[in-house]
């Protein structure tokens, strides 16, 4: 009676095995003169993709404040720094022309990584914009108050409405050469 038992011990049973849920990757299109990749995504990129399609975490000390404080900063730089140890005095003493080449190149730069979707540079690149638009104004002589001023008067109105509403700059339409500008 002993054997018997252990005769039936010994049939092995085949165990289950845990089913594993297979990732469906989606098929994008490829170039005909590209040959389509073999084998998955890389957990790399589904990373890099998680990352950038995350909410946007703003720190709670975060607030447009800070722009009021970059204006007074450079406003203080245009006043009494020395060219030589601040960019900002340095980019001002250069003049107008030359603040709004490089408010344009940093837009440009901006626009290419909003393009190219990599979050933190075009953080990065705003940040830039938005301190490069604050020394143009400076040099203008204008205050970040009077641009929150017109931001007020725009709220609620329609942008195509607003943009009707303009009148177009004589200067503008004389560049230009035409009158069909939008």
């Amino acid at each position: 009676m002993a054997k018997a038992i252990k005769k039936k011990s010994a049939v092995k049973v085949p165990k289950a095995k845990p089913l594993k849920a297979k990732a469906k990757t989606a098929k994008l299109p490829v170039p005909k003169n590209i040959p389509a990749a073999k084998g998955r995504v890389r957990k790399a990129v589904l990373l890099a993709e998680a990352k950038h399609l995350k909410p946007l975490e703003l720190p709670q000390d975060g607030d447009a404040a800070v722009l009021d404080r970059l204006w007074a900063t450079i406003e203080t730089r245009r006043t009494s720094a020395d060219a030589s140890i601040s960019h900002s005095a340095r980019l001002i003493a250069r003049g107008t022309p030359k603040v709004a080449q490089k408010l344009g190149e940093e837009a440009v730069e901006l626009v290419i990584e909003a393009v190219g979707r990599n979050r933190e540079a075009t953080i990065a690149e705003s940040a830039d914009v938005l301190y490069h638009l604050m020394v143009l104004l400076v040099d203008a002589g204008i205050s970040p108050g009077e641009v929150w001023a017109e931001l007020r008067r725009r709220e609620g109105i329609s942008g195509i409405v607003e943009k009707a509403s303009r009148t177009r700059p004589k200067a503008l339409m004389a560049i230009a050469q035409t009158r069909k500008l939008p």
